[in-house]
């Protein structure tokens, strides 16, 4: 790749546009009075090429660039250079299907504004830089550019020097920066992977293990409520089975408690009956002695009989007593059988609705089972959940 054409507009001494053609693929000089320009013309190949030392071109910043430094009515600088790109073995990469490459370099005064241009296309400074450094063309390295007094210099190099400017014709340079930033990159990232294993490690990783333990207490939370509620029916069954129990108790013993008033009752009707047959014999005027033998007799049955119906009238006002106490406590009974009873319904409606539940997810359960197991055979079922052909169905 080699210059064909240069296009100056601006730049420094050339305020009108001018073109340069005729360039050598070889060799070639600049021949001219001195202050005509020729070294305008070198400074506009180092500007187009990037050079970044602008001690070089002989200016202290790009504004010097333009033509009278934009005092003129020249506001911006502008070099256009036109490659010869046949040779396609030493072409950039990436341009072999160009047979020429033109590149464009302006620079606008106000704003110090730069601008590429790469066949006509807009590109930043970094492609144009890899476009020239792809053919060692890197116009910022400190042996491209041999300025006077500098031959006797590089004759004098030492080693490294001239590797350096042996790297920078082979093209090896380009590559060494290349991994030089590719380094800077991944010691970024290597920096950046060790942030994000420290958060990893003091932040997600703890929180990950309390979020965990908090979900495992939250299920033993939730199985300790089920067991509770369990047991908690379970109690619930239990007494309303033992105010059952003590109700049955209750009325038994109240049964027995009025079956035992009644035979009182009736030893007191025996007794009166009695006193009132001696009092009825006393006045019909029999036999005194008999009379008064059988009055012995009868007074000491009437005084054992009194003593038996004093027992009995005691044992009757216990009774009755006790026969309070039961009728209150079977009141309470009733009231709680009542309050079981109510929870009882409740929880036998929550079983009827999770038993009609389970009957329809069965229901549906063998029917997809069946479903199944006819699409295993080649049938389908219908509605009756009959196993048929699809073209019986079809045909039905």
């Amino acid at each position: 790749m080699f210059i064909k054409s240069v296009v100056i507009d601006g730049f420094k001494s050339y305020a009108q546009r001018t073109e340069i053609n005729g360039f050598d693929p070889l060799f070639n000089a600049i021949t001219g009075l001195n202050g005509s320009g020729k070294s305008n013309i070198l400074d506009a190949i180092c500007f187009l090429l990037g050079i970044t030392n602008l001690s070089h071109v002989r200016a202290t910043n790009l504004q010097e660039l333009v033509y009278k430094n934009g005092q003129a009515g020249v506001t911006k600088a502008t070099v256009c250079i036109t490659f010869d790109n046949s040779d396609k073995k030493q072409s950039p990469l990436g341009y072999d299907q160009y047979d020429e490459i033109v590149v464009t370099r302006q620079q606008v005064v106000i704003g110090g504004r730069n601008k590429y241009l790469i066949n006509g296309s807009n590109a930043n400074n970094n492609r144009v830089q890899d476009l020239f450094r792809s053919v060692q063309l890197n116009v910022n390295n400190p042996h491209f550019l041999i300025m006077q007094g500098r031959i006797t210099k590089v004759l004098n190099m030492k080693p490294p020097e001239i590797l350096s400017m042996i790297e920078e014709a082979a093209g090896t340079r380009l590559y060494e920066a290349k991994r030089e930033a590719a380094q800077k990159i991944i010691e970024k990232k290597d920096a950046k992977l060790h942030e994000i294993d420290t958060v990893l490690k003091e932040d997600i990783t703890p929180t990950l293990n309390k979020l965990r333990d908090e979900r495992s207490s939250y299920l033993e939370y939730q199985k300790i409520l089920r067991e509770l509620e369990h047991l908690s029916k379970l109690y619930v069954a239990y007494q309303f089975v033992c105010a059952e129990e003590k109700k049955k108790k209750s009325a038994m013993e109240l049964l027995e408690m009025q079956e035992l008033m009644k035979q009182m009752h009736e030893q007191i009707e025996e007794v009166s009956l009695i006193l009132v047959s001696l009092h009825l014999h006393q006045e019909s005027g029999g036999v005194m002695l008999q009379l008064e033998a059988d009055l012995g007799v009868w007074q000491k049955k009437d005084a054992t009989a009194q003593s038996a119906l004093d027992s009995c009238r005691e044992g009757l006002n216990v009774e009755q007593k006790r026969f309070k106490e039961l009728t209150k406590s079977l009141d309470d009974n009733a009231k709680a059988q009542a309050a079981c009873q109510k929870e009882l319904d409740k929880m036998t409606a929550e079983i009827q609705a999770v038993r009609e539940e389970s009957e329809k997810g069965a229901t549906a359960y063998t029917a997809a089972q069946k479903r199944y197991q006819a699409v295993c055979a080649g049938l389908s079922t219908n509605d009756d959940g009959e196993a048929a052909t699809l073209k019986k169905q079809l045909l039905g």
